[in-house]
């Protein structure tokens, strides 16, 4: 079924009879009428029904009841289960010969399709008419995980298609599976944005402001091919394209104007998923990217003369740029890919962004109204190259001055910081820039010029030395010379020699021997020596964040700590210049997807005893639970749905490892990203140690002294990251010698979950009891799994560090197990490292002994632990504080095993951790967003 990006309704030509329903709405210039037909069989389908239509209906009121209508319309199983089968018998893909549950997977996510396409293109009709402001959202990533269960749940038809499924001989459960998850990003950046488009689709308030918050990712290969294959059959490619360029010159015409020529052209097709709200018609649009050339572009000539491999360069050259999300960026050519990764998300955003404004301007555009229009929110440092691409379209092809364009770009954009990691603020080298997209270079320059100027206008000149240290920490660009009226300001006077006395000594212009050689173009040994040791000069880069901070009229962190770091550390300067820019806007997820639908027994519980199920809608009556904490019955209810949510990922870790492990242990997780600065490292020398004493205890001891634990860690380390796969080698390892000891037994398992994705976790959050959020203190952003965890009455381990400091505040000190040193000590501790005076703990260094003595295996673990042993040095001295916080660490541990043991009082404190994680709705952050840096407002 194709469909239009712009609005229009879905045609679908089917064989329906009887029971239909035709509904009126109005598009953008027509009249369209939906026909809901219900079969003898019932099926639902879609007849679009086109007329003239002279004048444009404004009435909100009509419109509000047009998606009533469409909304009236409730599927049961019975009419379901005839859609399924008439997609299994006509939609071609599979023979007819046999209904397999891959067979039946593609017909339901056909069947569902077609109950999300009208909502759909309603939402877009309606919108085009509002002309509302629309926030897009930026973002390299969108880690959707499967996308059936979670349409099928928002539109509430679960028990539906359930029993559909049930008639024709398949479970929901079993089709669900057939699901791949859609591999748009690797962490906790685009499982962010995902929960952010729940949110968008989900806030539907009178007139709809927000139900249309068109989101732009990236689309990789993989994707791509689920696309054709196999992806719940929602993704839509359609005629929405638009052209690409990279390398080629900028030359200025004698209008003045500058035109980008030649080079590298490609086009960026968009593909359409719509995203379901809960409990409401709203369909909102996630739309990616593909690249491919122009059919112009294939030599036919080469590939008559069996040059086959050169004819399609340019079509592989195209699409190379989607094939993996994040190449590794140690060569060249893994750099120039990554650079077009971004700017092809940027390109084909704006262009579509403006197309759309101008669509709706009809014949009177008045860009100054641009902002007042469209909000454009980065999600991190990869969208940067949106504010030149901005910059150049308003310019270069829409005709504007840079001081009519300048302010309309900085009114648009806005920019979400998510680390204060140096590494991970990004800089591109400026050559590398220049030869990609030498027009933007060009805006780029001038933005920094912009910037040199205002900074030197806010603090004057009369404390250079100053002044010098604010330009060379805010300049976009780095390592460049200032301009030369600007240098001079900085210039140092030459100086007079002085004799012992204090006096100066005047020369009379005697040239002294060093001078008279190096003058002769002689060189002493001691000269020779002095240049040869000359640091080579560093090379230019350009600085995305830096970019990011100017080019946005507001800059956020995502939790309060952060935000506070970003203020005064990571963009301190910027602060103190443009104090009102900066805010806070701390993360949150959807209670749909992480506790909702994939929990549905505690949810169940808390229906229950809140007497109410709207609080998927309204967190804040989590709340409702505290005063329910003590009861007994409510914590028999509790226990029973947490082991049985243990029982399932036991099943799931026989089935992926091939490890048993005993439901009624302690599940002890830490999922995330694999980063030294998470300190996985910490988890496993701490369970390192916990073996290490259960081997010196006799099995009466062991039993009596430690909590059985199963420790489950998952997550995914980049290509290039060394060190980070020597941690993910180590823990298979420790895993591998632990789960065969038959002295430990059902003690002690652990277990890494291999490609750990959305889907696991699913799985794994509503069985914990334990999550690990143990970072080095002040520097994870935020986090979301946390807030996930908490959400499913897990409690949780950790510093305090990103979200855990709001997170304990909710929840109650009392119910957070906390440890180690705070960010504001940080600095001072690796100054004692660096200084030599830091004295390891006696358990620490016990541990790396152990560790060393091949305890697990032959591999040689000396870079590993290396890392935590000396006082300087790259890859040295404990960076991450693994050491010093490790006896806090093990302590706190203990005091983990003793709460455990009290199963009344560990399940108290698990309800209250649910009860306060009602503040990290992602609905509450979108909220938050739309108020105070997308001027949204949402009660109108």
């Amino acid at each position: 079924m194709a469909t239009s990006s712009t609005g229009g309704a879905a045609t679908t030509l089917s064989r329906c009879s009887s029971n239909a329903r035709l509904i009126d709405f109005k598009s953008r210039n027509r009249s369209v009428r939906v026909l809901l037909l219900r079969r003898a069989n019932p099926s639902l389908c879609v007849r679009c029904v086109s007329s003239e239509q002279k004048e444009r209906v404004q009435d909100r009121i009509a419109e509000k009841e047009v998606l009533s209508n469409l909304s009236s319309f409730a599927p049961d199983a019975a009419s379901i289960a005839s859609s399924i089968k008439h997609h299994a018998e006509f939609t071609p893909l599979f023979s007819s010969n046999n209904f397999e549950p891959s067979k039946a997977f593609f017909a339901t996510a056909q069947s569902v399709r077609d109950a999300l396409i009208i909502n759909w293109n309603a939402t877009y009709d309606l919108y085009e008419k509002m002309n509302a402001k629309q926030a897009y959202y930026l973002s390299m990533e969108f880690l959707q995980g499967r996308a059936l269960l979670n349409a099928i749940g928002n539109l509430e038809l679960t028990g539906e298609y359930a029993e559909a499924l049930e008639k024709l001989g398949h479970t929901l459960e079993t089709v669900a599976s057939q699901e791949s998850d859609a591999a748009l990003g690797n962490g906790g950046l685009g499982r962010l944005a995902s929960c952010f488009l729940d949110s968008f689709a989900t806030l539907n308030y009178p007139h709809g402001v927000m139900g249309f918050v068109t989101s732009m990712a990236y689309l990789n290969r993989k994707l791509q091919r689920m696309v054709k294959r196999r992806l719940l059959k929602i993704g839509l490619k359609n005629d929405v394209s638009y052209p690409v360029k990279f390398y080629g010159k900028v030359v200025t015409g004698s209008d003045g104007k500058s035109r980008w020529l030649g080079g590298e052209d490609i086009v960026a097709v968009a593909y359409d998923v719509p995203i379901p709200g809960y409990k409401t018609k709203t369909t909102i649009n996630l739309r990616l990217w593909s690249t491919k050339v122009p059919s112009s572009q294939f030599d036919l000539s080469a590939f008559n003369a069996g040059e086959h491999t050169k004819a399609c360069e340019a079509q592989a050259n195209a699409e190379k740029i989607c094939y993996i999300l994040y190449p590794g960026d140690e060569s060249k050519e893994g750099k120039v890919l990554r650079l077009k990764q971004q700017y092809t998300l940027c390109s084909a955003s704006l262009q579509d962004i403006i197309a759309r404004f101008e669509r709706r301007s009809g014949g009177n555009v008045r860009w100054e109204e641009f902002p007042d229009k469209v909000a454009i929110q980065m999600n991190d440092t990869h969208p940067t190259l949106c504010i030149p691409e901005l910059m150049r379209i308003l310019m270069d092809l829409k005709g504007m001055s840079w001081e009519e364009a300048w302010p309309i770009t900085q009114r648009t954009v806005a920019y979400t910081n998510h680390t204060v990691l140096p590494e991970a603020l990004e800089k591109w080298s400026f050559d590398l820039m220049q030869r990609l997209l030498p027009r933007h270079v060009e805006i780029i320059e001038k933005i920094d010029e912009q910037l040199i100027q205002e900074i030197i206008s806010e603090y004057g000149t009369s404390n250079p030395e100053m002044l010098e240290k604010k330009l060379v920490a805010m300049r976009i660009l780095e390592n460049f010379d200032l301009p030369a009226p600007i240098a001079d300001l900085f210039a140092k006077p030459e100086e007079s020699p002085v004799d012992e006395t204090g006096e100066k000594v005047e020369t009379n212009g005697v040239v002294s021997i060093t001078e008279k050689n190096e003058l002769e173009g002689e060189c002493t040994s001691e000269n020779k020596a002095v240049k040869q040791k000359a640091a080579p000069r560093p090379p230019k880069m350009v600085r995305m964040a830096n970019l990011c901070v100017v080019g946005g009229h507001a800059v956020n962190g995502v939790a309060e700590i952060h935000s506070e770091i970003v203020k005064k550390e990571v963009f301190n300067d910027f602060f103190q210049l443009w104090p009102n820019k900066f805010q806070n806007k701390t993360n949150g997820v959807t209670p749909r997807r992480w506790i909702y639908f994939c929990n549905p027994d505690l949810s169940a519980v808390i229906t229950k005893w809140i007497g109410t199920k709207d609080w998927v809608l309204k967190t804040e009556q989590l709340a409702e639970l505290r005063k329910f904490a003590d009861n007994e019955d409510l914590q028999i209810e509790w226990r029973t749905a947490k082991r049985n949510n243990k029982i399932k990922l036991a099943s799931f870790l026989k089935e992926r490892t091939g490890y048993s492990v005993n439901p009624d242990a302690m599940f002890d997780i830490q999922v995330k990203r694999i980063h030294e600065y998470k300190r996985q490292l910490l988890n496993i020398l701490g369970i390192v140690y916990r073996y290490k004493k259960m081997k010196e205890m006799t099995a009466s001891e062991r039993k009596a002294r430690f909590v059985p634990r199963v420790c489950i860690f998952g997550g995914k380390a980049f290509a290039t990251y060394a060190q980070a796969k020597r941690i993910v080698k180590f823990i298979t390892d420790v895993g591998a010698t632990i789960n065969h000891d038959p002295d430990i037994g059902d003690l002690l398992k652990v277990i890494f979950v291999p490609d750990y994705n959305v889907t696991a976790a699913e799985l794994l959050i509503p069985a914990s009891e334990l999550s690990q959020h143990i970072s080095t203190a002040g520097m994870e952003a935020s986090g979301t799994s946390n807030m996930k965890f908490a959400m499913n009455g897990c409690l949780l381990i950790g510093t305090l560090d990103g979200a855990n400091v709001e997170i304990r505040e909710e929840v109650g000190e009392d119910n957070f197990f906390l440890f180690g040193a705070q960010a504001h000590e940080i600095a001072a501790l690796r100054e004692e490292r660096a200084a030599g005076k830091f004295v390891p703990d006696k358990r620490f260094e016990e541990v790396k002994k152990f560790v060393r003595s091949g305890a697990f295996g032959t591999y040689n673990y000396d870079e590993l632990i290396g890392s935590l042993e000396g006082n300087e040095g790259f890859g040295r001295a404990d960076y991450f504080l693994v050491g010093k916080d490790f006896p806090s660490y093990i302590e706190c541990q203990e005091k983990v095993d003793e709460a455990y043991r009290d199963q009344r009082g560990w399940t108290k404190m698990s309800i209250l951790n649910t009860a306060g994680s009602h503040k990290f709705s992602s609905d509450r952050t979108i909220h938050e967003y739309a108020k105070d840096i997308w001027n949204i407002d949402l009660s109108r």
